[in-house]
């Protein structure tokens, strides 16, 4: 069973408990904000956007969360500033991503670790794809990396992040799948998924190594896109059903990815609550599943301890692969 599925089990019953809590509005935040720590229109982005739609339409919120942007480091920054500065902001709740996780698990953030915020909730999960344009001459995962193989230098992997984040990880546990040195490929590095495909429809590189919501958010609106893979365990449902999954075509390898939100360390234990109830409440409303598949992510509700819980599980998996690549860790 994978970690999504164990995760969804166990949060059926955590969240079973919300059902009678009281009136989440009684310590609603002033002028709440959610901080994207990365450009508009990836990963991060549509987390937070996920969060103003749907606290606020199972009237978990009143007043709408504003969303801000904070790029840098794939999540660094904004980490470094709410730990730093931001310790004890009520209404100011940041997203992370399995991204996160991998880059705290390798020190990527500074002094701070894991246990340095509060995380509060995963309100979904997202997975790795592999995206190229519509013209593209990559017509398979597998024609792809033979490309590679014949010659690593002439293909342009763009990526979120830099060595060690997920993107470049997705694409180096392909290349290890596939017999080639991972050392060897060509790297650009972005701040984001976004910036990442809009250099791809640019033809500034060949391909991404993007997530499914981003991804699929881009080719809903027009983008000439197209997903050559999804690092999912089986083929996902609905309009991504076509889509084969990177083990279908030889490749075994499955990166699911977390979605959530942290608040800054001093935030008082009823702050904490009345955020982890929020999404408690809204994660149970009848709509909610329409604004998880509107953004084209999947179930993993967890609140509170739970999610803590599975923040330090996953950052500990994710220093084991770190370390089998050769990438130092924290």
């Amino acid at each position: 069973m994978s970690f999504v599925s164990r995760a969804v089990s166990a949060a059926a019953i955590s969240l079973g408990a919300f059902t009678a809590a009281p009136s989440v509005s009684a310590a609603e935040p002033r002028n709440p904000e959610c901080i994207a720590p990365a450009q508009p229109g990836g990963g991060f982005d549509i987390t937070c956007k996920l969060a103003q739609a749907s606290l606020q339409q199972s009237g978990a919120v009143k007043s709408q969360v504003r969303v801000s942007y904070m790029p840098g480091g794939i999540g660094a920054v904004a980490y470094n500033a709410v730990v730093g500065q931001r310790r004890a902001e009520p209404g100011t709740i940041v997203a992370f991503s399995a991204g996160s996780l991998l880059n705290l698990a390798q020190g990527k953030f500074g002094a701070y670790t894991e246990k340095d915020v509060r995380w509060v909730a995963s309100i979904g999960a997202d997975y790795g794809a592999v995206v190229v344009r519509n013209e593209s001459e990559f017509k398979s995962l597998d024609g792809l990396m033979s490309a590679i193989k014949k010659d690593a230098t002439s293909v342009i992997i763009g990526a979120g992040g830099t060595i060690g984040s997920q993107d470049w990880m997705k694409a180096a546990m392909a290349a290890r799948a596939a017999g080639i040195d991972y050392k060897t490929m060509r790297f650009v590095a972005f701040e984001g998924g976004g910036d990442c495909a809009t250099a791809l429809q640019g033809g500034h590189v060949h391909v991404c190594m993007n997530d499914v919501g981003d991804s699929q958010a881009a080719i809903d609106g027009g983008a000439p896109l197209k997903l050559l893979a999804i690092f999912s365990e089986d083929r996902l449902p609905g309009k991504l059903a076509e889509v084969p999954t990177a083990k279908e075509q030889g490749f075994d390898i499955q990166w699911p990815i977390v979605r959530g939100f942290y608040v800054g360390p001093d935030v008082s234990d009823a702050d904490y609550k009345w955020w982890a109830d929020a999404f408690a409440t809204t994660m149970q409303s009848p709509d909610y599943a329409a604004e998880l598949q509107k953004r084209n992510l999947f179930p993993l509700p967890m609140t509170g301890e739970q999610t803590t819980a599975f923040v330090e599980e996953r950052v500990a998996a994710y220093k084991k692969l770190a370390a089998d690549f050769g990438l130092a860790v924290k």
